[in-house]
């Protein structure tokens, strides 16, 4: 069994939790493996009235990157759901992992979604979801893009399924060509 790190990296509200576990169960039922969801909501203190900074998440990397690797080492593989905003961050994430399978999945979808996403939650700063969205790191070079609002969640997730496992939905091994 091929282990890999996927990781979902996306604007705040852009559907990455939604879709991680989604993706979760599309894992289990096609493949018969377990991979554990390890996800920046659960480091952070999200609250209406306080914004998060790229420093409070540099600070919580050390604890999500050694939760997804206890994960790792027990599991079939790990969902990451995160929200990369620096050069930092991301190289904390790639140098702890550089051995590993990874596959870099860029969540997106229109800002004015993202809007009307984040204030509906109602649990995130005013203005975090179009912040996040600005500054999201990297720009390029992900092995797929998914727009949340474009497809379903379910159908990113079968877009994610087929572009890493190479399987059809079928199930048959199918050679797609996912690059950015």
């Amino acid at each position: 069994m091929e282990q890999f790190i996927i990781l979902l990296n996306g604007p705040s509200s852009s559907g990455k939790s939604t879709l991680s576990h989604i993706l979760r169960k599309l894992i289990l039922k096609k493949r018969g493996d377990l991979y554990e969801i390890v996800s920046i909501d659960d480091y952070l203190n999200m609250s209406s009235h306080e914004a998060i900074y790229e420093d409070d998440v540099f600070e919580i990397s050390p604890a999500l990157l050694e939760a997804a690797s206890r994960a790792l080492r027990s599991c079939g593989g790990v969902i990451i759901d995160h929200v990369i905003t620096s050069k930092r961050i991301f190289d904390q994430l790639t140098d702890a992992f550089h051995a590993c399978n990874m596959k870099l999945i860029r969540v997106t979808c229109p800002r004015e979604i993202l809007k009307t996403r984040e204030a509906a939650r109602g649990n995130r700063c005013p203005g975090s979801a179009e912040a996040s969205d600005a500054y999201l790191f990297p720009k390029d070079g992900y092995d797929l893009t998914v727009d949340t609002h474009a497809m379903s969640a379910e159908e990113c997730a079968e877009r994610i399924f087929e572009s890493i496992f190479h399987e059809g939905p079928e199930g048959r091994s199918d050679l797609i060509n996912s690059g950015s």
